[in-house]
């Protein structure tokens, strides 16, 4: 009797496993797919713009959209202790004049989660409905999915700017490409299940 229980226990393990793999491998195939790789246009505007650091092209693309007026202030989120004002300025040497006016730097966030928190208490301050929201097209899920878990009730927009590490051309074809992705996904599971267990974060 108890070989046979051992068996069943080994088969339904087994099972839970190939339908575990099969849910992860589906779940990738619709993460990957829904990454975007057209450039994006903004048909509206926002309270507020939110650059999270990273890609060098994210920077100079958020201080491009308020320089035409698709928010009121930028917040360029994540920027390294050591990074001033204006080593920051000389990417975009025809907006520095934006950066004693209009654009604030947060340098406490470490990574996508403190980047929300740091959203939230920048939003907050300043009373802001809604916001764009500027990373890297594969940064984006998860970037939107933690904003929208610390501000509920807040608008965001995405704009999501290309990256050469995801390219227009199908990623399956690229070993690394794929990899890249899929741990970009573990990632976006990861905090999808970290929300799920604290609701009440955005309190």
């Amino acid at each position: 009797m108890l070989a046979g229980f051992a068996r069943w226990i080994g088969f339904l393990t087994m099972t839970a496993s190939m339908v575990a793999a099969i849910l992860l491998a589906f779940g990738f195939l619709w993460f990957a797919i829904n990454i975007q790789t057209d450039d994006t246009q903004l048909a509206g505007k926002a309270d507020g713009i939110v650059v999270l650091t990273g890609a060098a092209s994210r920077i100079p693309d958020a201080i491009e959209l308020l320089a035409a007026e698709r928010g009121k202030r930028l917040l360029i989120t994540g920027v390294h202790r050591a990074t001033s004002a204006s080593e920051i300025a000389r990417l975009t040497p025809l907006y520095s004049k934006y950066f004693t006016c209009c654009i604030d730097l947060d340098k406490s966030a470490l990574n996508t989660f403190g980047n929300a928190l740091e959203t939230r208490r920048w939003a907050r301050e300043h009373n802001f409905n809604s916001l764009i929201i500027v990373t890297s097209n594969w940064h984006m899920p998860r970037a939107m999915a933690e904003v929208a878990h610390q501000l509920p009730d807040t608008a965001l927009i995405a704009y999501p700017v290309m990256s050469e590490k995801v390219k227009s051309e199908p990623w399956w074809q690229s070993l690394d490409t794929t990899r890249f992705l899929f741990a970009e996904y573990l990632k976006y599971l990861f905090a999808l299940g970290r929300m799920g267990l604290d609701p009440d974060s955005a309190a």
